[in-house]
């Protein structure tokens, strides 16, 4: 259902978002990085996407990814002028190595 909504809203976020969200609660970690990795693709900024991109390829073991992404999610979060997302990508980020 929720893939039949992101076919039918292209261009709104929040579906893509909704459906990679399931995904990773599925488990279905690999399915749910290709999500989010198409959802920041066509919507850059969207902040939210970025920690929980992260954190799923984090849960992966993809920590050079997951890296790339935070900073990239902090790039999106300070332009956006949300300095309370910035500070929760840059804590995630921190965690890293």
């Amino acid at each position: 259902m929720l893939r039949q909504i992101v076919a039918s809203k292209p261009g709104d976020p929040f579906p893509r978002y909704g459906l990679a969200m399931e995904l990773k609660k599925r488990g279905e970690l690999d399915a749910a990085v290709a999500a989010f990795a198409e959802l920041v693709e066509l919507h850059p900024g969207y902040v939210p996407s970025y920690l929980m991109y992260g954190n799923t390829l984090r849960e992966r073991g993809d920590i050079a990814t997951a890296v790339a992404v935070y900073e990239r999610g902090i790039t999106a979060a300070e332009s956006a002028g949300d300095s309370h997302a910035a500070g929760e990508l840059a804590a995630a980020r921190a965690e890293l190595p």
